[in-house]
């Protein structure tokens, strides 16, 4: 039952935000279920993928998410997720905790500097003279009909996004979402809602090809914790979905960064006490 709440908990954060979900996923199995960092980040990882591949199904029969964006973020995406495993695999327990920990508290900072100093980004609907700044100044141009206008520049960024994101995913079992959503907003300018629906769908392959990678290279998933961490997570993503349509986006964001910074304190705190 446990172990339900706890996958409840991360599919609620996945749900409301369309990331971040992994990043209470890996010390949740830690401290509270006490399974060891390697094998945490695997169960993360499976279970991200699989909660986010329902949202991403919903996302793709609403036509909300831009798929030539998602290949060539997850052409880097899919390389990096297994060096990520390999990297994983040949550094002690305390050091993978401290670095998790270290990036969770670089992101709270980040996500609470946006929804500081960038409240537009984080609007369903965006004025139209600030979308119309936005679209000179993305790297990725927009045409008249909405579309993506992929020339190698922005080919290239998405691509090296994609590989950072990777990285992080098979290091660290996040699905990447905190880093997807952003990056997407800033070099495409698509909008928050199809980031985020474009975000799920490419959190479901990378995170898919960093599972198997890990399944490959002889790292073994307790089924029965996977199986209720991932119903918990399900259940919590559909919760999270209804409520993010009756919270403000800016107060969701605030919440959510602090709740990841005293996670990330009490992270780096337990190691390094």
């Amino acid at each position: 039952m446990l172990t339900v709440i706890l996958g409840i908990l991360v599919g609620l954060a996945l749900g409301l935000t369309g990331s971040g979900g992994s990043l209470f996923a890996v010390p949740l199995l830690i401290y509270v279920l006490h399974i060891q960092p390697q094998a945490a980040t695997t169960i993360s990882l499976a279970a991200i993928t699989v909660v986010a591949a329902f949202g991403a199904v919903e996302a793709g029969l609403n036509k909300m998410i831009e798929w030539r964006a998602s290949l060539f973020f997850l052409i880097g995406g899919i390389v990096a997720a297994p060096l990520g495993v390999r990297i994983a695999d040949r550094i002690d327990g305390s050091t993978l905790i401290t670095g998790f920990g270290i990036l969770m508290l670089l992101i709270a900072v980040s996500m609470w500097y946006r929804a500081i100093r960038q409240p537009e980004q984080l609007s369903v609907v965006r004025v139209n003279f600030l979308r119309q700044q936005d679209e000179q100044t993305a790297i990725c141009q927009l045409s008249d009909d909405r579309k993506l206008t992929l020339a190698a520049p922005c080919t290239v960024v998405l691509i090296v996004t994609g590989a950072v994101t990777g990285l992080l995913s098979g290091l660290f079992g996040v699905g990447g979402g905190f880093l997807i959503v952003p990056a997407l907003i800033f070099i495409t300018d698509i909008g928050i809602n199809r980031a985020v629906a474009t975000s799920l769908a490419i959190i479901t392959i990378i995170g898919l090809s960093g599972v198997l990678s890990a399944i490959g290279q002889g790292r073994t998933l307790d089924i029965m914790v996977l199986g209720l961490f991932m119903l918990g997570g399900i259940i919590g993503m559909l919760l999270g979905r209804l409520l993010a349509k009756q919270i403000p986006a800016l107060l969701l964001q605030k919440i959510f960064s602090v709740f990841i910074l005293l996670i990330a304190l009490l992270t780096l705190t337990t190691r390094l006490s």
